[in-house]
């Protein structure tokens, strides 16, 4: 690795599994400090287990309010301050338009947009003057999709989210994006697959995907990082896909 993130501290939200256990490892790897936040306890042991660098890790449900203050109070007194912080803890459950049931709209809306909104509101008075934030949005929140679309517009709303932000913390020259993921092989993608084996999950979705194949979590971590460095420095509000090609067709 070339050491470009050295010397930063960074928050990962959703950091336990997935995208954001990847990307802490990128970022350990790239020379920053990482912060993990996740809801269950026994993920973040097991990520901490894991990962080598310095890491800690605070349980934490973005939901809450409370949680979050925690989250940062910790991060106040073990770091001092945000460089980077990656927004990434989103849910995504199946649902089908004539019979979504009303927990699951507002548990979507809680962690995915109210969630992500505090999450970087809370965040601001620790954050470094001409750090980074990245959100992560998703490829379903342009295309959309059947099974999916009370996901797919908390998705839209933090992509819009980003636009706003960015303007808003241009003062600060504190840069905003978005990353959008395709299918990428995780256990929240996993989680989705309902009776069918997760492998033959994985094929079908592989099978619509451009390049037929699936985004591995690593290659996500790899764009995020590349966001938060130096050298995307001039990138301001964009919507990075790591998507394979998928929302182009």
């Amino acid at each position: 690795m070339s050491g470009v993130l050295a010397g930063k501290a960074a928050v990962i939200t959703g950091g336990s599994t997935g995208i954001g256990l990847a990307t802490a490892r990128r970022f350990l790897d790239e020379g920053a400090s990482v912060v993990i936040a996740g809801r269950r306890q026994s993920e973040l042991d097991k990520a901490v287990a894991e990962l080598a660098g310095d890491v800690i890790a605070v349980r934490t449900d973005v939901s809450k309010i409370d949680d979050l203050d925690h989250l940062y109070a910790h991060v106040e007194k073990t770091r001092g301050r945000i460089d980077i912080l990656f927004a990434n803890a989103s849910i995504a459950q199946p649902h089908t338009l004539g019979a979504i049931a009303e927990d699951l709209v507002d548990r979507h809306l809680d962690i995915n947009v109210k969630g992500l909104v505090f999450t970087v509101e809370r965040a601001l008075p620790l954050m470094s003057d001409g750090g980074s934030i990245i959100v992560t949005s998703s490829t379903d929140g342009v295309k959309g999709g059947p099974g999916r679309s009370v996901y797919s517009a908390t998705k839209a709303a933090g992509r819009n989210l980003v636009r706003s932000w960015m303007q808003e913390l241009a003062g600060r020259r504190i840069r905003v994006n978005a990353v959008s993921p395709g299918a990428t092989e995780t256990p929240g993608l996993a989680s989705l697959a309902g009776d069918m084996p997760v492998a033959d999950f994985f094929s079908h979705l592989a099978a619509g995907m451009p390049g037929g194949r699936n985004i591995q979590p690593d290659e996500v971590a790899a764009a995020v990082a590349f966001l938060a460095s130096h050298d995307a420095s001039g990138i301001n509000g964009i919507d990075l896909p790591v998507d394979g090609g998928l929302g182009q067709i």
